[in-house]
């Protein structure tokens, strides 16, 4: 796994990683996930850092431990992880967009022919 150089930490990038997994339907509910050796070993991280990330997620229940069976994706995980990124996205990354659009003066006309504009270019997402 490629991290980015940035101020995010490891184990933060990792649970994203998850969340990615679970908001594409790669990782389903009740779907066990790999032990933290075999998924510290496909990332090339410390068991520590995994483990980290999956307590994590874990706490904010994405993910349940059955002690001595493993961590499992949890019933209503993509629900929280949509909520959660939601607003993250609506409280970060949104006020640095809308400011960056009302100084290139762009609308909400124009806005929402670009978003219509988007989803026809890419109906995949």
């Amino acid at each position: 796994m490629n991290f980015k150089e940035n101020n995010k930490a490891i184990f933060i990038q990792i649970a994203d990683r998850i969340c990615d997994g679970i908001l594409g339907g790669d990782l389903t509910a009740g779907q066990r996930i790999p032990s933290v050796r075999v998924y510290a070993a496909s990332v090339e991280v410390n068991s520590n850092t995994v483990m980290r990330a999956y307590e994590y997620l874990a706490s904010r229940e994405i993910l349940f431990n059955r002690r001595g069976i493993g961590f499992f994706v949890a019933d209503n995980a993509r629900e929280v992880v949509e909520n959660l990124r939601r607003t993250e996205f609506i409280e970060g990354e949104m006020n640095d967009v809308f400011k960056q659009l009302a100084l290139l003066g762009v609308g909400p006309d124009d806005l929402r022919e670009m978003y219509k504009s988007f989803l026809k270019i890419n109906q995949n997402i």
